[in-house]
């Protein structure tokens, strides 16, 4: 039914906070056709959705010579697969994002779904140097223009860290903008905390706990209602849908997700996980979508 499939392992980037490059080393790609041979052999066995899986996606093929292998060449290769039918990948890196990218998940857009998961972390350009993320706010901002201009189905998903070392009231101000700015679907929200073995170690954990939880809570109040709000103009709307279980809390209900990856519930039963539905949406709530099957 669905399948993750790792295309790198390890990252070059040097993030001040995260302790993946201390811990998986250097970024190495697998070949393209070493991961279209997996690919085909899930297929085979009857998965129908694959999840690409890299620390900085994006990066695929860098140590194999772009001429050879790059994100958007891999996922061209995979759309050829015969019985797969849904292709996503994680995570982007904003730095690394091209054009080209967004073209082909548009030219691919049956198969490759409209959903990228792009962390921002922080609104503020000193911050996200503290943080050596590479790009600045007015890059990121220009890449979620270009992702939505090119590929306009596309949803984007984000990360946040709050209370970073130095952060000040106004640095978190900047964070709500470009949060209210950026509208993501969906966002995980972190509190800071220190790694060890991470360079970050080496700055001043200066921001009060109590800073921290209030900082948390009022981003989170921030994206819950952009969330309610996106959700809400769905209604109406005829999702594809994927079925993936049965309703941890209801067994006459399903639950799958859409080509943006929205949960949807709805009523059905057993004999449709695994398989694709179209569900009206009848309600909305900020986590999730509700409606009812027309292809029954």
């Amino acid at each position: 039914m669905k399948a993750f499939l790792a295309v790198t392992r390890g990252c070059d980037k040097r993030c001040t906070f995260c302790v993946v490059p201390y811990t998986r080393g250097p970024e190495v790609s697998r070949p393209v056709e070493d991961v279209v041979a997996e690919a085909q052999r899930l297929v085979d066995d009857g998965v129908l959705e694959i999840m690409l899986l890299g620390q900085t996606i994006d990066t695929y093929g860098h140590d194999l010579g772009r001429e050879h292998a790059s994100l958007p060449k891999l996922l061209r290769a995979l759309y050829s697969i015969q019985g797969l039918k849904r292709i996503r990948f994680i995570t982007s890196h904003p730095e690394e994002c091209q054009d080209e990218l967004w073209k082909t998940m548009r030219d691919c857009g049956d198969k490759v779904m409209p959903f990228i998961h792009m962390p921002a972390q922080a609104g503020r350009d000193a911050v996200l140097r503290r943080m050596a993320r590479g790009y600045t706010r007015r890059r990121y901002l220009e890449v979620v223009t270009a992702a939505r201009k090119l590929c306009p189905e596309i949803e984007i998903t984000s990360d946040w860290i709050v209370g970073f070392c130095g952060e000040s009231a106004a640095d978190f101000e900047q964070s709500m903008t470009l949060l209210e700015e950026v509208r993501p679907c969906s966002s995980y929200i972190f509190k800071y905390s220190v790694r060890e073995g991470t360079p970050a170690q080496r700055l001043e954990d200066d921001v009060p706990e109590e800073a921290k939880k209030e900082r948390h809570a009022r981003l989170a109040d921030i994206q819950e209602r952009i969330e309610l709000e996106k959700n809400r103009a769905c209604i109406g709307q005829v999702e594809d849908v994927l079925v993936e279980s049965v309703s941890k809390t209801d067994g006459a209900r399903l639950t799958g997700r859409s080509r943006q990856h929205r949960l949807v519930h709805f009523p059905g039963g057993e004999d449709l996980l695994g398989s694709f539905a179209s569900v009206r949406v009848t309600e909305a709530s900020a986590h999730s979508l509700q409606g009812e099957r027309v292809d029954a």
